[in-house]
């Protein structure tokens, strides 16, 4: 009697004869498999040929704002076959603010094309185009040069080598190299819905942070005890001393959350993101005291622009910015960047010392950016 399985294939290659309406393949993309009815009675079924593999040395990338950034991503077969094999590449990409360890099915659908390549051929997509290249420095080498690194360009992405029928992934996460600041409206606190949480911090140079990078900040020491939007729609507050009015003295430190909020209908403060930046963060030495609309004035007079926030930020944790002179920045808050505590100069600790929205008639220096 025959084997089910065997009858099942039988019937199958039947479909295939001459003069049958069943698809057949066009070509043979040299995977051979063992017979299913030797698998390991689990389902599987035993490989008995030519190996896809497709590795990356590195599974986290990071990378200043402006600068290139290399994502590995190397393949190659076992054993080697005898002549060359025609593959095709798809780097893909999902945006931090949706990553979600592990990957679900549901992350996979939301993931973009960045580029694919066959051969000599290649075309990227959407914010990638120009931008993106593979560097082939070997054979194998499918890793992913993208030039002018933008904030928004932090996330999961996917290298997938095809072959025939055959595909196999790696994915490499690319996270930028900044600094977390939290921010809140001229008119007080807890003003800001979602979307202007998010343009605020766009409008000072930045993003809203992603969960990953205010968890860093925490890590490293940041403490606030006022909520604030992430790019996932979640609002949270870092905290690294236990204290009333901030989740009580009996919670361990960490990030308090309050979970999902209504986008458009609650209100918060902001943690916004800010990388390096191309430019030059400078105090501007002036012979006098200036108000808001003369530090503008004064900016432009030196063939610069009064500097924001999230630039004064990235100079301060990124280029060693340090400054005890309070002055003028272009959402009409004053501060002054420390990066070496003084008697004279704010706290004990570095920090962007900040006094908050003064009267734009009230006169202070000012930073510029180059």
């Amino acid at each position: 009697m025959l084997n089910p399985l065997r009858s099942l294939l039988a019937a199958s290659l039947l479909l295939l004869l001459p003069g049958s309406q069943a698809w057949s393949p066009r070509y043979n993309n040299g995977f051979h498999y063992q017979d299913i009815s030797h698998g390991n009675g689990n389902g599987e079924i035993y490989f008995n040929g030519v190996r896809l593999l497709v590795e990356s040395p590195e599974i986290s990338v990071s990378a200043s704002r402006g600068s290139s950034v290399t994502l590995p991503c190397h393949f190659h077969y076992e054993p080697e076959p005898s002549a060359p094999r025609r593959t095709r590449v798809k780097w893909s990409w999902l945006p931090a603010n949706t990553v979600s360890a592990p990957v679900s099915p549901q992350d996979l659908a939301m993931e973009t094309e960045v580029m694919v390549a066959m051969g000599n051929r290649h075309r990227s997509y959407g914010s990638f185009k120009g931008r993106v290249r593979l560097r082939r420095s070997a054979p194998g080498d499918m890793s992913l040069v993208i030039n002018g690194l933008q904030l928004n360009d932090t996330g999961r992405y996917r290298c997938e080598v095809i072959d025939g029928l055959e595909d196999e992934s790696v994915t490499v996460d690319l996270e930028m190299r900044g600094v977390v600041f939290p921010y809140f409206s001229q008119k007080g606190r807890y003003l800001l819905n979602f979307f202007e949480a998010k343009k605020a911090c766009k409008d000072q140079e930045a993003t809203l942070a992603t969960f990953e990078q205010l968890f860093t900040a925490w890590d490293e020491g940041l403490d606030w005890c006022n909520a604030g939007w992430l790019a996932d729609g979640t609002v949270q507050y870092p905290i690294t001393a236990s204290r009333d009015g901030c989740g009580g003295d009996d919670l361990a430190p960490g990030l308090r959350s309050y979970g999902q909020r209504h986008r458009l209908l609650h209100h918060y403060d902001a943690f916004c993101f800010s990388a390096s930046v191309k430019g030059t963060v400078y105090f501007l030495k002036h012979h006098t005291k200036l108000n808001f609309t003369e530090a503008v004035q004064a900016c432009a007079s030196d063939g610069s622009q009064i500097a924001k926030v999230g630039q004064m930020y990235a100079a301060w944790r990124l280029m060693g910015l340090d400054r005890c002179d309070a002055g003028w920045l272009a959402d009409g808050s004053v501060r002054y960047p420390i990066t070496k505590a003084r008697a004279n100069c704010g706290p004990p600790k570095p920090g962007v010392r900040s006094f908050g929205f003064p009267p734009l008639s009230l006169k202070f220096a000012v930073y510029c950016y180059r």
